[in-house]
């Protein structure tokens, strides 16, 4: 298995036979590396935009993948997933496609405040902002413009609730519910990071049917999905599909919670293997518990080994090695780590994990005065 990153350090690596330092946003460079490796699939198991980029170039070299080149396409959109939604009746948060600062305080006008700004072509919480009011509505357009890849945003209403997520698998277009875990995020200015997906969640059966409905108006008859969902005063109305494993051991929970291993299941799905979906087995409860770091540059990381004597905690690691220099935490590439438990239910589950994570300590130094 050959993993790509333009990062030398990107936590991925260690686990792949071989390495390339090639983006997983260059499509060139990645058609380039699939023909010389005279690769049998191709995978984007984490991260929405190189989703397509797989897609086609598997397209191009006549490889299995399953999700045809426009149905990709169409899933890492933000914006053609909400007009695909609204053609279908799929429950969502009003919206509009805004290009320029007085379109967005004409649609935050009419949506309310608070409301969501965010880029219709990223991810990651890149160009994603919570306005709580019209005096940082103008910051929020411009961050949002900046990263978007079209030079527009989009304005959406804040649906108030509780966020989970659904993933699932879907084989010849039967869609397959697994696991539904509460979505527990920081706080502001970290919006929409999530600190801990814990399963499983009240209501799941109506946020899998949400799901469901999402998928179908996507067309995506095959492979994993994540999607999130907020569960609003007015039923479930869905955030986004991502056509690919959670980026947030999505697929590690679901293993240790229902033991279905939803990376084998993807990658048989990329290299057109025909895999037959195991019956769940769950468990009480399980969680991911994700670890944060005080900003600068890191110099050791203690106690790990102490959370993992923490009874329930399966798996604690940390990210970055010692030099790395850590930001705040605004986006979910800013977490240190995480810690992976088990228990007699979802609430047993993650105090587990906040014992384990109480354990570790990321020891960081002011990395200007470092400097």
């Amino acid at each position: 298995m050959i993993a790509c990153d333009r990062d030398a350090g990107a936590p991925g690596f260690e686990y792949a036979d071989r390495r390339a330092l090639v983006s997983a946003e260059d499509e060139e460079g990645l058609d380039r590396l699939a023909r010389a490796e005279q690769v049998e699939g191709l995978i984007a198991p984490g991260i929405d935009w190189p989703v397509a980029i797989a897609a086609r170039i598997a397209g191009r070299l006549g490889l299995p993948h399953p999700l045809d080149p426009e149905t990709a396409a169409l899933a890492v959109s933000k914006l053609r997933q909400r007009e695909r939604f609204a053609d279908h009746g799929v429950a969502q948060p009003r919206f509009a496609l805004c290009g320029s600062l007085e379109e967005a305080r004409a649609a935050a006008g009419e949506l309310g405040y608070p409301c969501v700004v965010k880029a219709p072509d990223r991810q990651g919480q890149r160009g994603l902002s919570r306005v709580a009011e019209v005096a940082t509505l103008a910051e929020a357009v411009e961050v949002a413009l900046s990263a978007s890849r079209s030079r527009s945003c989009l304005v959406e209403e804040l649906v108030p609730g509780r966020e989970v997520t659904v993933n699932a698998f879907s084989a010849g277009g039967r869609f397959h519910p697994l696991t539904v875990t509460d979505r527990l995020t920081a706080e502001p200015p970290a919006f929409g990071v999530a600190l801990a997906h814990a399963w499983p969640a009240e209501g799941a059966e109506e946020a899998a049917e949400a799901a469901r409905r999402a998928a179908d108006a996507l067309g995506i008859a095959d492979g994993p999905t994540y999607t999130q969902i907020v569960l609003g005063p007015d039923g479930p109305r869905v955030v986004e599909l991502a056509a690919r494993l959670g980026g947030g051991h999505d697929a590690e929970l679901c293993r240790v919670a229902l033991d279905v291993d939803l990376n084998a299941l993807a990658l048989a799905a990329a290299l057109g293997e025909e895999s037959e979906l195991p019956r769940p087995r769950p468990r009480g409860g399980a969680c991911v518990r994700f670890l944060v770091a005080p900003p600068g540059e890191l110099l050791r990381i203690d106690g790990l080994d102490a959370a993992l004597e923490v009874d329930g905690i399966l798996d604690a690691r940390a990210y970055r090695r010692p030099g790395w220099v850590f930001g705040p935490l605004l986006r979910g590439s800013d977490r240190a780590g995480f810690v992976l438990a088990v228990g007699d239910s979802h609430d047993d589950a993650l105090a587990r994990a906040d014992r384990a994570a109480q354990r570790v300590q990321f020891v960081t130094a002011d990395a200007e005065a470092v400097v």
